[in-house]
């Protein structure tokens, strides 16, 4: 007994072997949740082509939008546990579960996680009719007539849906949320004034801000933006100490990916994050690099479950 036990778990650590060995030796491909052409998809192939370099075969991007991310994420859980099929994930991994019925899946046991890649601050914008220079101008103007101001949004139980929730709610005021299919066509709207405001990532507002077709009002993030040095953060602007909302990326796989292969992934991840132009291209959007190990972004994937978890049930917003 003792002999085939040995014997198992020599020939796993084999396997294990032999699959960093050889791994990979086709094309992966990496899913993500977003249209083509949105800030998501402009990430994860500008990551990809960079980890297709490092790893010696091509990331191929297939994009599977809908179902507030469900039905990338319920494809993904569903893929064999190879190496050969990932998905690059945003924050809609958990808010997708917390949000939405359809999703067949647990974010935390389906998936084994890769690494955390890069993460934007959100930023409340408003259109420049709107006579509000700051949140406490915005929210005196709603409270004069309430319920008639709006805040666009990329769909139900995203992340700019629930940050412009959760911010009516620390200004006391009363929004009407106007839910699009993306982030595109939510600008458009805002930009044209048919929206009052939304709260989106810096880098997708920064050229509407510097052609003044949107205002920008405080940014979520713990210090301003070198980007944005005038515009204070939510904290300064109303005295909520903390107060931080980031849209981040990062990678995951099936659960039971063998772990040389999410530590071949990992690692293709972090070179690439280290090299100085991928660095300047994101710092030049606003953006942080993360990097690190999987252990770290599991850890992080729990916290941030629970804290959006304790949003939504503060919020009262109901799952579909």
């Amino acid at each position: 007994m003792k002999f085939l036990c040995a014997l198992a778990l020599s020939m796993t650590a084999l396997s294990t072997a032999l699959a960093a060995d050889v791994y990979p030796s086709k094309s992966i491909t990496m899913i993500t949740a977003f249209p083509a052409g949105g800030p998501t998809d402009t990430n994860a192939r500008l990551l990809g082509r960079g980890m297709g370099d490092d790893l010696g075969q091509a990331i191929v991007i297939d994009a599977k939008p809908g179902g507030g991310s469900t039905i990338a994420s319920n494809y993904v859980v569903q893929a064999k546990p190879d190496g050969y099929t990932i998905l690059y994930n945003t924050s809609s991994l958990l808010l997708g579960k917390l949000m939405y019925s359809a999703a067949k899946f647990d974010p935390l046991t389906d998936f084994v996680p890769v690494a955390r890649t890069v993460g934007v601050p959100l930023v409340v914008a408003v259109n420049p009719s709107v006579p509000a220079g700051d949140l406490n101008a915005l929210s005196e103007l709603a409270k004069s007539k309430p319920g008639e101001l709006n805040y666009a949004s990329s769909g139900t139980g995203t992340i700019d849906h629930l940050a412009g929730a959760l911010l009516a709610k620390q200004l006391g005021i009363d929004m009407m949320h106007v839910p699009y299919k993306g982030t595109a066509p939510a600008l458009i709207d805002v930009a044209g004034g048919r929206v009052d405001l939304m709260v989106a990532t810096l880098n997708t507002l920064l050229p509407y801000f510097r052609d003044e077709r949107l205002k920008p009002l405080a940014i979520a993030s713990l210090n301003r933006s070198p980007l944005l040095p005038d515009v204070p953060t939510v904290a300064e602007s109303i005295g909520v100490p903390g107060f931080e909302i980031t849209a981040w990326n990062g990678i995951v796989a099936p659960a039971g990916t063998p772990q040389a292969v999410v530590e071949r992934l990992n690692l293709a991840v972090n070179n690439v994050l280290r090299d100085a132009s991928f660095i300047k291209q994101y710092h030049d959007s606003g953006a942080e690099i993360y990097g690190g190990g999987s252990e770290d972004y599991g850890k992080y994937l729990k916290s941030e479950l629970e804290r959006w978890q304790t949003v939504i049930d503060d919020i009262g917003i109901q799952p579909q």
